[in-house]
């Protein structure tokens, strides 16, 4: 009789000869590949990064001191990251954070210390270095007590000091040395603790990422990461379903929603936070330093049809000139109705009976390229003509940086709190051209003082009330027209299993972590 380990042996011998091998087990897909709705990639330097793809990929390179839950934007979740533990004194001026030992930088660059903290920081807080200075302008010093130790001290309370030490805008921390080794290749060639490490860019194709393997957390289960630059909705649809892609960036819009649903095998992800657009009119220029003009544009919006366009699984009408999940919302500012005939009026009480026309630079991202068609075709009910400029996503935020559209849709989520999204948008100090600018398109102006007041008020009350006073007076000057908010939507195979359950994501895109995978 032939033993069962010598058939074996002879079997194995035979297949080789005969040029055959024996078939391993089925090994789940490590490879993920996503499509992004954008062109090319704009900035990797988690500092400057503002787009929603770049922020989607940061959030996978770059780690915090501190991070939202997986899956969550709500601030109750925030946990530790790199920080392990921290105290705060009585007086919320003074926050000292010990930080892990042996968190590895990606790339050989060695271990994470508090001088790497202390300089992403400072560099944070560096109108020159970043887009987020204005959020650490409490920041009076930052500091090493030594390897593990990093002591913050402000010159004044903050809203919530914990959100701005986040994995999100200017909280994320970066690699000390290879930021001067590599300079400007830095923002297309990034170093970060975080689970998936850049590897190398086709540009305007694709980005490729592998898995950090020595992240603190552990191995990440994917091990590579294809990320397609799928700018057009319809080729993100035809590689999606040909299988050539895993997860697609969705399109606002219902007919798509209802389209992908029915398909078999897939699964729709809706998260927070809803992005919140609004059409930004820049009261500097003519003819929108009338602000019977600016009320004519507000009167001749009709949000609730641009809802329900795009639909209302996932884009509801906006409340105020912020997001509605932000604490400090003022749910009844004043907003000016729906109202094509007062709209005419105040454009013939502004000396253009005839109407006017008006150039607006036009991303030719899919979400933004729809909704400033409706507005087109709305605005034009009332006499006044949108001369649409469409140019590639990454180019029209470069362009409107620089004051070259009067009219500038932007959408946008911040950390849900009043005083981030406020001062970003509507504080003097961050109107383009400004050194701290940021994205105060309109340069509005009129709510300074309310702004900066809340800022330092301790109160909790009286800080709410001046962050609802502030939205008054802002929707009064009509610095912006609220439009919609509406949430983050992507598609997926349902074999993709994020590893936790997809409520937000404060990177507007679906964070990877090591426990992302494929199931059989």
């Amino acid at each position: 009789m032939i033993s069962r380990h010598l058939f074996s042996g002879a079997l194995a011998v035979l297949l080789a000869s005969t040029g055959l091998a024996l078939l391993p087990a089925h090994a789940a897909q490590t490879e993920l590949r996503l499509g992004a709705a954008a062109a090319d990639v704009g900035n990797l330097d988690p500092h400057f990064a503002s787009s929603t793809s770049d922020r989607t990929q940061v959030a996978w390179i770059f780690g915090a001191l501190v991070r939202f839950a997986p899956g969550s934007t709500d601030p109750a979740t925030i946990e530790p990251d790199l920080a392990e533990s921290w105290q705060a004194s009585d007086d919320k001026l003074v926050w000292t954070f010990k930080l892990r030992h042996g968190v590895q930088w990606q790339h050989d660059y060695g271990e994470v210390t508090a001088e790497d903290v202390v300089f992403s920081l400072k560099k944070a807080a560096d109108p020159k270095r970043s887009a987020f200075a204005s959020d650490y302008t409490a920041f009076k010093s930052v500091e090493a007590v030594d390897p593990y130790t990093v002591k913050i001290t402000l010159s004044s309370q903050v809203p919530s000091m914990l959100g701005l030490l986040t994995n999100y805008s200017g909280g994320f921390i970066i690699c000390k040395k290879a930021y001067e080794e590599r300079g400007d290749d830095f923002t297309r060639n990034p170093v970060g603790f975080g689970p998936f490490q850049f590897e190398s860019m086709e540009p305007g194709v694709a980005v490729h990422y592998t898995a950090h393997q020595g992240y603190f957390r552990g191995k990440p289960k994917i091990e590579k990461i294809t990320y397609r630059l799928l700018n057009a909705a319809a080729a993100r649809d035809l590689a999606f379903t040909a299988g050539e892609i895993d997860v697609e960036a969705g399109t606002a819009d219902q007919r798509w929603l209802q389209r992908v649903k029915a398909a078999p095998g897939v699964k729709i992800d809706i998260f927070d936070p809803s992005e919140l657009a609004v059409l930004h009119l820049n009261r500097t220029q003519k003819p929108f330093d009338d602000i019977k003009v600016r009320q004519a544009v507000a009167h001749a919006v009709n949000a609730a049809e641009i809802a329900q366009f795009r639909g209302a699984d996932f884009t509801r009408v906006a409340k105020s000139v912020i997001p509605s999940n932000n604490l400090g919302l003022n749910p009844d500012p004043g907003l000016l109705s729906y109202d094509v005939e007062k709209a005419k009026a105040l454009l013939a009480e502004a000396g253009y009976p005839d109407g006017i026309t008006i150039k607006m630079i036009s991303s030719q991202m899919p979400s933004y390229a729809t909704t400033d068609q409706i507005l087109q075709a709305q605005l034009a009910k009332a006499g006044i003509k949108l001369d649409l400029q469409p140019v590639e996503h990454a180019t029209w935020h470069q362009m409107i940086r620089k004051d070259l559209s009067p009219l500038v849709d932007y959408s946008a989520a911040r950390f849900p709190v009043a005083d981030i999204y406020l001062t970003q948008f509507y504080d003097s100090k961050s109107a383009m051209g400004q050194p701290a600018q940021v994205t105060n398109f309109s340069h509005c102006s009129v709510a300074d003082k309310q702004i900066e007041a809340a800022r330092t008020e301790v109160d909790p009350e009286k800080q709410i009330a001046l962050w609802q006073e502030a939205q008054k007076l802002i929707v009064a000057d009509v610095c912006g027209v609220p439009i919609t908010e509406t949430a983050q939507v992507w598609a997926r195979t349902d074999k993709l299993d994020w590893g936790f359950e997809l409520k937000g994501s404060m990177s507007l895109g679906p964070l990877l972590t090591e426990q992302t995978h494929f199931v059989d």
